[in-house]
């Protein structure tokens, strides 16, 4: 079944230990797209100022898709500049964000996309997450993520956006913060208790908890010798695991499973390469040949 993304669409400069590159597509929306779009069918939900450059709309529609709940605003598109220092390619710093079109952003649904069965909120301001929530029929699955400067200072609204929601999909920082817990199985059951019945912990190079009533498990990331940009890597992980859970027709240890090791692997083609170089030409044949070694490493 097909899947709608709200979230954002950027323009980013990147700077790491492999190099600099400038006016990348990015954005949480953008990055979670490319990779569900392995899965099933993304209907995209986001805005882009007058500058943004025609080529990223004409890639993401070559990739099949669906923009028509992109709107184009009269003002300048989200930027984000970043760097990685050299050692440490789990915390970027940010150099410099430009909101742009993103300040005053209304989101908009065409009526034929309001039925769509399963809904991502990615990363975005709680207010609009819940905006788009509120135009959908009754979606069959709704995933949620956030990031560390709503948990600070919109934390009202996403608590409540929270009780809405069946899947969260955090890092272990975020997790930290929101649960008030350090122990992260502890703050996993916090987040539980918060409304999601499902609860993804991303620890990025050491893998992923997942937490829910019935069972628990932890899976390693693939091991990536050389990161170029891990920009988008989450993003990247929560597509695909959205993207296969709409497909499937149960929600099992064995699917939820499946579902968390395609996204570790697809994550794992992410950080290297700078953006979406790596990511925008894969195919599942691909996916599955790394998957196959992941595997391997969980359970040899």
């Amino acid at each position: 079944m097909s899947l709608i993304v709200l979230g954002t669409i950027a323009l980013d400069n990147v700077k790491t230990a492999s190099g600099a590159r400038r006016n990348l597509l990015g954005g949480s929306a953008a990055h979670f797209a490319m990779s569900a779009r392995l899965f099933t069918k993304v209907h995209l939900v986001g805005i882009v100022g007058h500058d943004f450059p025609p080529r990223h709309i004409r890639f993401l529609r070559r990739k099949g898709i669906d923009l028509t709940s992109v709107v184009t605003h009269d003002g300048k598109s989200f930027r984000w500049e970043g760097e990685y220092k050299k050692g440490d390619y789990n915390n970027a710093v940010t150099l410099a964000t430009e909101l742009g079109v993103l300040l005053n952003y209304v989101p908009r649904i065409a009526m034929h996309q309001r039925d769509i069965p399963n809904l991502f909120l990615a990363n975005i301001d709680p207010d609009v997450q819940m905006r788009v929530l509120d135009l959908m029929g009754r979606p069959r699955l709704v995933g949620l993520d956030s990031m560390n400067l709503w948990i600070k200072h919109k934390r009202r609204p996403l608590l409540r956006l929270m009780k809405k929601a069946d899947l969260f999909v955090a890092n272990d920082g975020e997790a930290r913060a929101l649960a008030g817990e350090t122990n992260l199985i502890k703050a996993a059951k916090g987040l539980r208790r918060r409304g999601p019945e499902l609860i993804v912990i991303k620890k990025g190079e050491h893998g992923v908890l997942f937490y829910c009533d019935r069972f628990m498990f932890s899976f390693p990331a693939y091991p990536v010798e050389h990161v170029v940009d891990p920009t988008g890597a989450g993003d990247t992980f929560a597509g695909g695991l959205m993207g296969y859970l709409s497909q499937a027709a149960k929600m099992d240890e064995k699917t939820l499973k499946t579902a968390v090791i395609y996204a570790t692997t697809v994550a794992s083609f992410n950080v290297q390469g700078f953006g979406m170089s790596r990511t925008a030409p894969l195919t599942l044949t691909n996916v599955h040949k790394r998957m196959k070694q992941l595997i391997q490493f969980i359970a040899p």
